[in-house]
């Protein structure tokens, strides 16, 4: 995909992070810009914060775990801009909570959540705007935010939620091949980019306020090295450069090429599983070195 101006782009969890970033190189581009959020507040600021790029946007309050949310994201879309050729399906949470306890010690309540949200968000809005983009066929492109840890061995609700979602979105680039579609599909795996994920906590159901109580020295590590990752317009950036190459696996984070390597290597030797050293990243990471 080449040509942006003029043309309409939808992104969920557009209010901050990556999706603001997204949304900011979008109206860059002279697009029209969609923004879903579950934040209200944030929302209206990110549409704001648009706006003084002089482009023409909308905020649509979205809960990306109600499909019916979803599909009126795509009716408002339509209604200010007509045809929708850019999604991102981005919103995505982690629970703070579960960090340090095993698989089977996780609550129910994090795992419907999270599942809830990176994946069953995916899924609604690939439901949701793909049959739209067939009908008018116009170039488009669907892009889906997994993480690297769909590419790790990472066993909790974020993990698996991720994996959920590169292998959704090969599924699906796979079947809009096969019927010779006007459009195409990417996963963005990026690694630690500067945002509040771990601050989605606010935004879970029934939720009066964040509130995180872990005292895993991964969770900290994971925290710090956050704060000195790559930037939402980095990943921005990349996710347009990659798509003007046509890429279908999005990693900005080359840091990471040679564990994915080594991961693979073991998958084949049939070797145990593999396992990551978190204090020599952070000594690399303190370094400058952007996991």
């Amino acid at each position: 995909m080449q040509e942006f101006s003029g043309r309409t782009a939808v992104i969920t969890g557009g209010a901050s992070g990556i999706g603001l970033g997204l949304a900011e190189h979008c109206a860059q581009l002279g697009m029209n810009v969609v923004l879903g959020d579950i934040q209200k507040d944030a929302l209206d600021q990110a549409v704001e914060t648009v706006e003084r790029r002089q482009a023409d946007v909308i905020g649509v309050v979205t809960d990306t775990m109600m499909k019916s949310s979803v599909q009126n994201l795509l009716a408002e879309a339509t209604a200010a801009f007509g045809n929708v050729h850019l999604v991102f399906n981005n919103a995505g949470v982690a629970a703070g909570n579960s960090a340090g306890k095993a698989v089977w010690e996780a609550p129910d309540d994090d795992w419907q959540w999270v599942m809830g949200v990176n994946f069953y968000g995916v899924l609604y809005g690939v439901q949701t705007f793909i049959p739209h983009m067939l009908a008018h066929g116009e170039e488009s492109y669907v892009v889906n935010t997994a993480s690297l840890a769909a590419v790790m061995p990472m066993g909790g609700s974020y993990g698996v939620s991720k994996h959920g979602v590169l292998a959704l979105t090969e599924g699906i680039q796979s079947d809009l091949e096969q019927r010779d579609a006007n459009v195409r599909a990417g996963v963005l795996c990026p690694g630690f980019v500067d945002t509040q994920i771990f601050a989605a906590e606010r935004n879970r159901p029934g939720a009066d306020q964040p509130h995180i109580d872990s005292d895993d020295p991964q969770f900290e590590i994971a925290k710090a090295m956050l704060a000195n990752g790559k930037s939402p317009e980095e990943i921005a950036a990349y996710v347009f450069d990659a798509m003007a190459a046509e890429q279908f696996y999005m990693l900005p984070h080359p840091a990471w090429d040679e564990f994915v390597r080594s991961r693979t290597e073991q998958i084949l030797a049939r070797q145990g599983v593999a396992t990551m050293d978190m204090m020599a990243m952070l000594e690399r990471s303190a370094k400058g070195e952007q996991f």
